[in-house]
């Protein structure tokens, strides 16, 4: 087993519901999800995985690094996938970093009906302003915050952020209560 499957072993094993987890990467900047406890978690992930948009994804991925592809795309979904499946570079390490922020959690239903207002969505990826930082902070505080970005003020809200979030889980609740009717 290589070292990168025994950091997925360990995380699955300890992390809990609405854990933030940290995929650091050799390059320096992190990419981030929200742990749910079946060993799933949810991220940025590609937005439209068309074949062409495959091959694409991975010329991009084979000319730049893995994963900054997907960025340059411009276009994420939220989605829920096995821990072990998001792809991220060789030396990248895995961890749970709940004490990287300094807020308190939001309730496991906060957070739960979060997690549910947002799966699937498809947003616009700016590194700034809307990143997975952004969705994974969100989720678990109730406040997009981006803290890995130099010569930027930590744990500050981005409160367009916040509120785009806001607005798509409003947007899916009255979309679903239309359909009730």
């Amino acid at each position: 087993m290589d070292y990168y499957q025994e950091q997925m072993g360990e995380i699955v094993s300890t992390a809990k519901f609405g854990d933030l987890i940290q995929f650091e990467y050799p390059m320096g900047y992190s990419h981030w999800g929200v742990f749910e406890e079946d060993g799933h978690v949810m991220h940025f992930a590609v937005a439209d995985e068309t074949r062409l948009m495959s091959n694409v994804r991975q010329y991009l991925q084979s000319a730049v690094q893995s994963m900054a592809g997907d960025l340059l795309l411009g276009q994420t979904m939220i989605r829920r996938m096995p821990l072990a499946v998001v792809t991220v570079p060789d030396g990248a390490r895995v961890l749970i970093s709940n004490s990287f922020h300094e807020f308190e959690p939001s309730s496991k239903e906060a957070m739960q009906n979060r997690l549910t207002g947002l799966l699937n969505a498809v947003f616009p990826y700016d590194l700034f302003s809307f990143n997975c930082e952004h969705f994974a902070t969100f989720v678990r505080y109730g406040k997009a915050v981006c803290n890995q970005i130099p010569g930027r003020s930590k744990n500050k809200e981005c409160e367009g952020a916040t509120e785009l979030f806001q607005d798509t889980i409003a947007s899916k609740r009255i979309s679903q209560d239309l359909f009730k009717l």
